[in-house]
């Protein structure tokens, strides 16, 4: 389905509801006086979820280069691609829990706008809520550990400081939530209008909420494999995303500032855009693996300090001349200066106007950095490719493994045309690619690596670095050479979770110092969370 413009869906949202609907008729306008007697939760649900979509900075600076997707010698950038901490380092690990619990309450507000209103008229609202809230609290409890979950979003109740629930009584109940909110979606009740990923389309949720139920399942593979196979197996059953077309983007608008793409706006910063690159890891796996999606990712900047600042001009695509840039560097002209590096390609550009990082691929400027660039959230790739992992494991996934992961690798590529036309991979370059590189099943650990090298190569082409990060985690693929910059706070390590805000401290220190209790060795980037086992 296409998605609509967001001006359109917010318009949308607050005036009007389905088409088998009266619109409201005394609608008062003014936030002062809205109330939840008449204010549309439309309006509410298309907030939060772009609130939870629209993450910038909060992946930027940690999990895409903690991952070796992108690289940067730029200062802030240093917290995931040195693991040192670098410029505001709290306010940027505060933003995924700030960003989450803001999303939650908007959440919250239309279902209790809904029920207030009509429960009947707004069930799709109530159950579409309910879906985006597990997977915004995944995201919270899988970057930090255990969260206020029972207790959350209950300040209009007077908690204020609610518990931290541990993760390991967290995931059943999301999936138990999870469960209970796609049953409750309603093909005879009214579209969810404000529904920024689909519209409304009540069929596409259904797959949304069992796909997601693949995702939060399948992260507890190594701690309770038993109950993984289980809800795994439940949501196959249910009927997860069949095609590329079911996958959940929520798109953005370059018409307004607050609704434009927050990872675009970053990387449209003057420095960011400058010092900004793939990383040499996937740039060289793509190259090593002769694939297709080089030459529609990446490019080089024209020559020179002036063309490479200058963000309306693109690169050349060519894939012969793609290289990444190394991760852990600088331009500081110390020994860890890039430029210092046996294989530095050297600068582009003349006397006076010297580029020195200008022979580095950047993510492509027509693709990735739009102000009006969809938000990956959840796609058919990650779903078949978690699948083919179950398949492995001897889980009954409606297919064989290699099925699946042929279905992945093919809707992979096929995704990037969703990012923007200029990113398509011929059908045909897809389909001989697909057959000449099969799952390898030779053993249950070559097909383990496999799946899950995909799976980070297409959670980093389709810029959802934040999932990328979890499943690396998760699965230890692909491996990983950590950088050892000098000043690293992780003793060499690749950070594992993010800590708690420091408002927390104060806010809610009852809760803070059981969430750091569950952890082994305290709030740090190194501690695992309860299901990130070696």
């Amino acid at each position: 389905m296409k998605k609509p413009f967001l001006f359109i869906a917010l318009t949308a949202a607050l005036w009007s509801t389905s088409c088998s609907e009266d619109r409201f008729d005394d609608v008062n306008t003014n936030p002062n006086a809205a109330s939840a007697n008449n204010l549309n939760p439309n309006y509410l649900l298309t907030d939060g979820q772009l609130g939870y979509a629209n993450t910038g900075y909060a992946q930027l600076l940690y999990q895409a280069p903690a991952i070796q997707a992108l690289a940067s010698t730029f200062n802030y950038y240093g917290n995931g691609d040195k693991y040192v901490n670098a410029g505001g380092f709290g306010g940027y690990q505060a933003l995924t829990f700030n960003n989450g619990y803001t999303a939650l309450s908007r959440l919250e507000q239309a279902i209790r706008v809904a029920n207030t209103q009509s429960p009947e008229r707004f069930a799709n609202v109530i159950a579409i809520s309910n879906i985006m809230k597990v997977m915004i609290y995944q995201r919270l409890t899988d970057t930090y550990g255990d969260i206020p979950y029972s207790e959350a979003l209950k300040a209009e109740d007077g908690i204020t400081a609610p518990a931290y629930d541990k993760q390991e009584n967290i995931y059943p109940a999301l999936l138990t939530q999870l469960e209970s909110a796609i049953n409750s979606l309603d093909t005879s009740a009214p579209l969810a209008t404000g529904d920024l990923l689909y519209g409304g389309n009540v069929a596409q949720w259904k797959k949304l909420g069992y796909s997601l139920m693949v995702r939060v399942a399948m992260r507890m593979t190594k701690v309770n494999p038993t109950l993984a196979r289980t809800w795994t197996e439940k949501a196959v059953a249910g009927g997860t995303m069949t095609a590329t077309t079911d996958n959940a983007i929520a798109q953005t608008d370059a018409s307004q500032g607050d609704t434009q793409n927050a990872t675009s706006g970053a990387l449209l910063t003057t420095d960011d855009f400058r010092e900004v690159k793939w990383s040499k890891t996937l740039i060289d796996y793509l190259r090593t693996n002769s694939d297709p999606r080089l030459g529609v990712i990446a490019e080089i900047p024209q020559a020179g300090e002036k063309n490479n600042a200058n963000q309306g001009l693109t690169g050349n695509t060519n894939p012969a001349v793609q290289r990444g840039l190394p991760n852990g560097y600088d331009l500081a002209n110390g020994d860890f200066d890039i430029r210092k590096r046996a294989d530095y390609p050297g600068p582009t550009g003349a006397a006076g106007d010297i580029a020195p990082l200008g022979n580095y691929s950047r993510p492509r400027v027509n693709v990735y950095v739009k102000r009006n660039a969809p938000n990956f959230l959840l796609t058919y790739a990650e779903t078949e490719f978690l699948l083919a992992e179950a398949a492995t494991r001897g889980w009954n996934v409606g297919g064989t493994a290699a099925t699946h992961y042929a279905n992945g690798l093919r809707s992979a590529m096929e995704s990037l045309a969703q990012m923007d036309a200029a990113a398509t991979v011929p059908t045909a370059t897809i389909t001989a690619y697909v057959a000449a590189n099969p799952l390898n099943t030779t053993s249950t650990t070559a097909s383990y690596k496999q799946i899950n090298e995909q799976y980070w190569l297409e959670t980093s082409t389709t810029f959802n670095f934040i999932e990328g990060w979890f499943n690396w985690r998760r699965s230890g693929y692909p491996v990983l050479t950590p950088v050892n910059y000098p000043g690293n706070v992780t003793n060499a390590t690749i950070p594992r979770r993010l800590p708690y805000p420091a408002a927390e401290i104060s806010n809610n220190p009852a809760g803070y110092r059981s969430g750091v209790a569950s952890l082994n060795g305290g709030d740090l980037l190194t501690s695992r969370v309860w299901w990130d086992r070696p």
